[in-house]
């Protein structure tokens, strides 16, 4: 261990560093160090539960005897459990200690995630899976918390860097071990691939957190109004972003009276939060300028990251046939170059302005998205391998230095909130996200399938010559009927038509996606640089 803190520690020297009392300060014990990577192997398995089961989800629909609509709930009941406990787990932190909550929450986390595996039918998955976010969903925001709580600033980056693998090499990567898992072996070993990561997290969070005392007199003093109107609020609004797009937005009953709760909930919430003495979240350090700023550009990263990991799977599945595993291998792309430059960021940091690293992060997230809005047919793993590239080095830059700068200036007292909110939004980012490719995928599909229609023409030359060639063709191929070739003709060419312009909405899908990117790179412009932080030692 003392040479695992003797590398974490490694910086050059710096004017200030050189003093005893200097150095002192941003001398972390390995101890820490031990939380700290503890949490942050919780947080990654906590994302990457969510992406990796995505994967699989057909197989494990059919498994279980799911239909495809229903079926969907196994990822949104995770996701729904998950977005509530967040702002959550600052105050069961104080309640329960945060040796005894996070201990806690990472041994049923494992037992859940086993469970799953066991599962017989779809209510009893959706109950598992809920479980199962309920619990992983606090590992997120408490590694965070730990990081900003326990390490001093001049050694933020260095934890926010080890963070970062949860909240973007997480999504990249989780289909690639969902795909090979699912193809080589069965789905079950999704849930399996937790045990033994977890079982080493549970035993270095035990070894290295302090015991206190529980403050079980906080549930008497709790912001209960708050915490029922988040619930409520938060669950009906992810479950409208989850099915909305299936259900047919506001077309569905369901749906409206789900969006009315939602919006009367959270701006009870945002009100109760705002008038109450002790509120479970501390709302008004929105209004600090590079916390205000830093959270919308997270809140988009949030957008671009799950919405690129979403919309890429779908079209290799669609346009290309590819199976999981062969998705998974296009994806890893995204997801490996972040193991090598990840590391580097902090020492990025020590040498240049945070915010320019920020600013060149999202643009070359924002550049990869623009890489991809002239696909063809033929477009696939070759022609995606450079975006892919491009995208990791950004997701790489920006994470961390972000997440650093915006809460630089936060105090102890309001850590638990700041953690909450800031891995809230990048959730909730994620979810809007992916709602809004959803419909535009389909609105596009059919806006560009009605303009390629309009060329393809019984008056047209060009159109008849088609199908009488693919007549011909199915009639030397085993059809004796002609009308019956001739019908086939024309559903080969509507197919054709509506393979086309399910590619050009897809195009269109990742200019959106660039342009998201773009507003984050001019939230991170209105950033100041935090006097007192300086990665290169100083403290």
């Amino acid at each position: 261990m003392t040479a695992l803190q003797a590398t974490l520690d490694n910086a050059p020297p710096t004017a200030t560093t050189d003093r005893p009392a200097a150095r002192a300060a941003v001398t972390v014990s390995a101890k820490t160090w031990v939380a700290v990577i503890g949490a942050t192997l919780g947080a990654f398995m906590a994302v990457l539960n969510i992406q990796i089961v995505n994967a699989s989800l057909t197989n494990i629909q059919g498994a279980i005897g799911a239909g495809i609509d229903d079926g969907g709930w196994i990822s949104t009941s995770y996701l729904i459990a998950e977005i509530v406990v967040i702002p959550l787990s600052g105050w069961l932190a104080q309640v329960f200690s945060v040796r005894i909550y996070l201990l806690t929450n990472a041994f049923l986390f494992l037992v859940f995630s086993a469970a799953c595996a066991f599962a017989q039918d779809l209510p009893q998955m959706i109950a598992l899976r809920a479980v199962q976010g309920f619990t992983g969903g606090v590992l997120i925001p408490m590694a965070f918390t730990l990081i900003i709580t326990l390490l001093p600033k001049a050694r933020q980056p260095i934890g926010l860097a080890l963070f970062a693998l949860s909240a973007t090499f997480a999504p990249a990567i989780g289909p690639t071990i969902g795909g090979y898992l699912t193809e080589n072996f069965s789905w079950e070993y999704i849930f399996y691939v937790n045990l033994v990561p977890g079982t080493i997290m549970i035993g270095m969070l035990y070894f290295s957190l302090e015991a206190k005392p529980m403050k079980l007199s906080l549930l008497r003093e709790g912001d209960w109004p708050g915490i029922v109107t988040m619930a409520i609020g938060l669950s009906a609004l992810q479950t409208v972003l989850e099915e909305g797009n299936k259900d047919d937005w506001f077309g569905s009953p369901f749906i409206a009276r789900l969006a009315v709760i939602a919006a009367i909930s959270l701006t009870l919430f945002v009100a109760i939060e705002l008038a109450a003495s002790k509120p479970l979240l501390n709302l008004r350090i929105v209004f600090r300028r590079n916390f205000g700023f830093g959270m919308l550009a997270n809140f988009l990263l949030g957008i671009a990251l799950y919405g690129s990991v979403y919309i890429l799977p779908v079209y290799l599945a669609r346009i290309q046939g590819y199976n999981s595993e062969q998705i998974g291998m296009v994806l890893a792309w995204t997801g490996l170059p972040q193991l090598v430059l990840i590391p580097l960021v902090p020492r990025l940091m020590k040498r240049f302005d945070p915010r320019i690293i920020i600013g060149i992060g999202f643009a070359l997230f924002a550049a990869s998205n623009f890489m991809n809005i002239f696909m063809t047919s033929d477009y696939a793993a070759d022609q995606l391998l450079w975006p892919n590239v491009v995208r990791a080095v950004g997701q790489a830059l920006c994470f961390a230095p972000l997440s650093a700068v915006a809460t630089a200036g936060i105090e102890h007292e309001n850590a638990g909130s700041a953690s909450a909110l800031f891995n809230m939004m990048r959730n909730l980012g994620g979810a809007i996200g992916i709602a809004a490719l959803q419909t535009v995928l389909t609105k596009r599909e059919q806006y560009h399938s009605n303009v390629l229609m309009q060329s393809v023409s019984m008056f047209e030359q060009a159109t008849t010559a088609r199908i009488d060639q693919l007549t011909q063709y199915f009639m030397n191929h085993g059809v004796i009927d002609r009308a019956d070739a001739v019908h086939r003709a024309y559903v080969a060419i509507g197919n054709v038509v509506q393979k086309q312009a399910f590619i050009l909405a897809f195009s269109d899908t990742f200019y959106l996606l660039g342009m998201a990117l773009i507003v984050a790179f001019l939230a991170s412009l209105m950033l100041r640089k935090p006097n007192h932080l300086d990665a290169g030692g100083a403290h």
